[in-house]
C-alpha cells in the first residue's frame, strides 16, 4: 500500500468519528434546550444521546460487512478466502500434525490410522501452503523497493546472488527444498532431518 492511499484513507471521515460528532451536537443541543432543569436531568440526557450514538455506530459496523463494504486491507482473497483465514488454518492444520505425531508416540494412535490422518493432513497442509505462496509476489515487491532506494541514493545495485545452502530433496517425489525446510513443499512429505 502505497502512501497516497493510507493518506487518503485517513482524511476520509470514518463512520465512528461521525456518530461521535452527531452525540456532542445531540448533547449540547440538549443541554441549551433544557435549561431550568436539574444537572441529573440533563447529565441523563445526555448519556441517552451519546449512548444512542454509540449504538448507531455499532449497527453500522454490523451491517457494513453484510452490504459487501469492507476496507481494501480485508479483501484480499486468494481462491474466495481471505489472507487471514488461509493463515489461520494453516497453522490448525501445522498444530493437528504435531498433535497427531504426539498421540502416535503415546500409543493413542494406530500406525495405521496415523498414515491415513497424517498423509491427509499434511496434503491440506501443503495446499494452503501452495495458495498463500501463489498470492504472495512479496520478495519480488520487496527486491524493486530495495532497488528504487539504492538507486535514489546513487548506490549502485549489485545483483543479490542467493546464499548457497544445501538443499534438501524430497524422497517422494524428488523436488529441491530449502535448506531449512521439515516438509517437502510439492507433496508435504516429511523430509530427512538437515544437518
Amino acid at each position: 500500500m502505497s502512501s497516497e492511499t493510507s493518506t487518503e484513507r485517513q482524511d476520509a471521515l470514518q463512520p465512528w468519528q461521525l456518530f461521535t460528532l452527531a452525540g456532542l451536537i445531540g448533547a449540547t443541543i440538549v443541554v441549551f434546550l433544557s435549561r431550568g432543569q436539574s444537572p441529573a436531568a440533563i447529565i441523563l440526557l445526555s448519556c441517552a444521546i451519546f449512548a444512542a450514538a454509540f449504538i448507531g455506530a455499532t449497527a453500522l459496523r454490523t451491517v457494513l460487512p453484510l452490504a459487501g463494504s469492507l476496507p481494501d486491507d480485508a479483501r484480499e482473497t486468494l481462491g474466495d478466502r481471505t489472507r487471514a483465514a488461509l493463515e489461520r488454518e494453516k497453522t490448525l492444520v501445522l498444530r493437528s500434525i504435531k498433535e497427531l505425531e504426539f498421540d502416535r508416540g503415546m500409543g493413542k494412535v494406530s500406525e495405521k490410522d496415523f498414515a491415513e490422518m497424517s498423509a491427509r493432513l499434511r496434503a491440506r497442509a501443503a495446499r494452503l501452503m501452495r495458495q498463500l505462496d501463489a498470492g504472495s509476489p512479496y520478495r519480488e515487491q520487496i527486491e524493486k523497493d530495495i532497488e528504487q532506494r539504492l538507486t535514489k541514493a546513487g548506490i549502485a545495485a549489485a545483483p543479490v546472488a542467493p546464499k548457497p545452502t544445501r538443499a534438501n530433496t524430497c524422497a517422494a517425489c524428488a523436488s529441491v527444498n530449502d535448506a531449512d525446510a521439515r516438509f517437502c513443499k510439492s507433496c508435504g512429505a516429511r523430509l530427512e532431518a538437515a544437518s
